[in-house]
């Protein structure tokens, strides 16, 4: 007999099969296999006889469950937080007759070793030294086995020993995010016990069924959240600056905080010292730094609380619950991500509903010109970089630095042609013959579009997944006043004039078709929402 049993796994549901699997390896040393059948853990004869560390519970087999990602909740691939896994996990223990040890096992970059990094983790976390001698491994993934193997450890395969092949944990938890009433016929009655009581199924089925999240837990794999949160940090004392006279005290709410430097700056401000204030963020990256901030005590106010959420996933907040809702940089992206204005218009009716009477939302976002789908020509430098006969069609395929090193490199006549070939949004466009190669004809929508995001090239791949100018002015008038709000004067869009000066001017120039040299059109728009009061 092991004295234990590793099962390294994500663990999120548990199984049915499992405890009976589990239950006859630990009190016999045998697996179940087809027809009621028993066979031996694979490997090597004399492994796990016993013969290794012996602990007070000389008699009895410990299960030593390697919880992976335990760092990782609320995504599609890790829906349930680690502390439910761990609480269902006890449950099924008793139930099952198991003695139990749970370890968490956070996520790593993958590497080949990971099978020593999770029996470092469990002999540093359990003070449990699991060898060859001592341990047979319980998994049914044939990669992790084959690791675990090579290093000399026994392995049964739990769902893998058995014919036919009984459904995986995984496989029960994606029936119960399609509604297929059969996973409660398969999984574990702890499981079902711990998920009823803190509504496990409900955010399982948010979660793994959300069409705008990836498996990771953010709205692109290609962003680098590090540049990102550090760009937003350096813009939040000017965006603070231009909203704070707007902020309702009370319930204050900021969607899409990032990693919560705009609320940094109102739990500064004595006036806000008796609100709430809340932070949204569904980038898991980005969620965990403003959980990391509060924890070493940014935060002078006691009533600070962060949230992992999708917004388009349904109504965060109780009906008219929230004095200001804050939104930076976020509709774009719900635009772009999401079904463009259907998307938007749901994210916009969310926040009409939860507003009280008389309660604001302001949004600070990126803005298209007025006219954006009239054809300009836009002329651009061809000095400033290489000029290549034609645009890559591999750069999702190659390293981040590689990616940039590349863009780096092409003149900005050139970066136009390799923005066409990577933006998810296409659009008509045609080089003029003036004898220069470079005059460009297109939308003046896509013309800024491209201006906006030129110099991106560390995130390249991200920014071209989103639209910048899909809506102008008139249309964000129309569609807060067919929500319901009253838009208040202090909005407008407005002309980012240092990216003017220092991005836009330097390389481009605008103009008709005819030739008439055209000012630089507004970039971005601020807008204060206001809920009526008798509403």
């Amino acid at each position: 007999m092991p004295r234990y049993l590793l099962f390294p796994g994500r663990h999120h549901l548990l199984t049915r099969f499992q405890a009976e699997y589990l239950h006859r390896l630990s009190t016999t040393g045998h697996r179940p296999t087809s027809d009621g059948d028993v066979d031996a853990p694979h490997g090597d004869p004399d492994a796990a006889t016993g013969d290794g560390d012996v602990t007070e519970h000389d008699d009895e087999v410990t299960v030593v469950w390697a919880v992976t990602s335990a760092n990782h909740e609320n995504t599609r691939r890790n829906p349930v937080p680690y502390h439910r896994r761990e609480a269902a996990i006890e449950r099924f223990s008793v139930l099952a007759g198991l003695r139990s040890v749970v370890v968490p096992v956070f996520d790593t970059a993958a590497t080949d070793r990971f099978a020593e990094v999770t029996l470092k983790n469990v002999a540093a976390t359990a003070g449990l030294e699991l060898t060859p001698a001592n341990t047979v491994v319980a998994c049914s993934t044939p990669q992790v086995a084959a690791m675990y193997a090579q290093l000399g450890f026994p392995i049964a395969g739990v769902e893998a020993d058995v014919d036919p092949t009984p459904a995986r944990p995984w496989d029960v938890l994606l029936r119960l995010a399609a509604d297929d009433p059969s996973w409660r016929d398969l999984a574990h009655p702890a499981t079902l016990d711990v998920y009823a009581r803190y509504r496990l199924d409900d955010l399982v089925r948010s979660v793994v069924n959300d069409p705008v999240v990836g498996d990771e837990g953010g709205l692109t794999a290609t962003r680098d959240y590090r540049t990102y949160a550090e760009a937003f940090a350096d813009a939040a004392q000017r965006k603070w600056a231009a909203v704070r006279e707007h902020v309702r005290p009370g319930r204050i709410v900021d969607v899409g905080c990032g990693a919560g430097a705009v609320l940094e700056l109102a739990d500064r401000e004595p006036t806000l010292r008796e609100s709430d204030l809340i932070g949204v963020e569904v980038a898991r990256h980005l969620f965990e730094e403003c959980v990391h901030k509060k924890a070493q005590g940014f935060f002078d106010n006691p009533n600070v609380f962060f949230y992992r959420r999708n917004v388009l996933g349904g109504a965060v907040f109780a009906p008219r619950s929230v004095d200001t809702t804050l939104t930076f940089a976020l509709t774009h992206e719900i635009w772009s991500y999401g079904e463009r204005m259907a998307s938007l218009r749901r994210f916009v009716q969310a926040i009409y509903d939860h507003t009280v009477p008389g309660g604001v939302w302001i949004n600070s976002d990126v803005c298209g010109p007025d006219g954006r789908d009239r054809t300009v020509r836009l002329r651009l430098s061809t000095t400033d970089g290489a000029n290549p006969s034609r645009p890559r069609t591999d750069l999702a395929s190659l390293p981040a630095e590689q990616v940039a090193e590349q863009l780096a490199g092409l003149s900005t006549r050139a970066r136009l042609d390799q923005f066409a070939v990577d933006y998810r949004f296409p659009f008509p466009h045609r080089p003029v013959d003036d004898g220069t190669g470079a005059l460009v004809e297109l939308p003046l929508g896509a013309a800024m579009d491209f201006l906006t995001r030129k110099d991106y090239v560390d995130n390249w791949l991200s920014e071209t997944q989103e639209e910048f100018c899909g809506l102008e002015w008139s249309d964000w008038k129309a569609l807060l006043a067919d929500v319901g709000f009253e838009v208040d004067p202090a909005s407008g869009p407005y002309r980012n004039d240092w990216l003017v000066s220092h991005r836009l001017a330097p390389t481009a120039a605008l103009s008709t078709v005819d030739g008439t040299p055209l000012d630089w059109p507004v970039t971005h728009v601020l807008l204060v929402a206001r809920r009526p009061v008798n509403t």
